[in-house]
């Protein structure tokens, strides 16, 4: 977990990634996640998206058809800070695991342990549970 952590979304850092993320990160700034305007943002950047979930087992597109099935405990770990670290971008949303289990087709179950790990993560204190399953 400790290597993962240092290299998350290292791909962001270096070409082809790195110059549309300079680009597409001010333009996340402030954007609710889900929202009209972060949908029309990801739609216009599909490209970079899709290359960066490629490049990153820890975002379920990577797996394709597979989704959250495709991922191991490694990948759910490093996508649940990925989604803490997003949130902190816009602190009044938190985490938005409403969206995600929509979004990703999560399983009651696993929704209901990702909301209690971020109901007892640190800072999240329950402005990460809008919309809990």
């Amino acid at each position: 977990m400790l290597a993962r952590g240092a290299a998350h979304d290292a791909s962001k850092l270096v070409e082809p990634e790195k110059s549309g993320f300079d680009r597409v990160l001010p333009l996340l700034r402030g954007l609710s996640y889900g929202s009209a305007e972060y949908r029309a943002l990801e739609a216009a950047e599909a490209g970079l998206v899709a290359l960066h979930h490629a490049n990153n087992s820890h975002h379920p597109e990577h797996y394709g058809n597979r989704g959250i099935a495709g991922m191991d405990l490694f990948d759910l770990v490093e996508m649940l800070c990925d989604w803490i670290a997003a949130a902190e971008r816009h602190p009044a949303d938190g985490v938005r695991l409403d969206i995600n289990v929509e979004r990703h087709g999560i399983e009651p179950q696993l929704a209901s342990i990702l909301a209690n790990t971020l109901a007892r993560w640190p800072g999240t204190s329950g402005r990460a549970l809008p919309g809990t399953p």
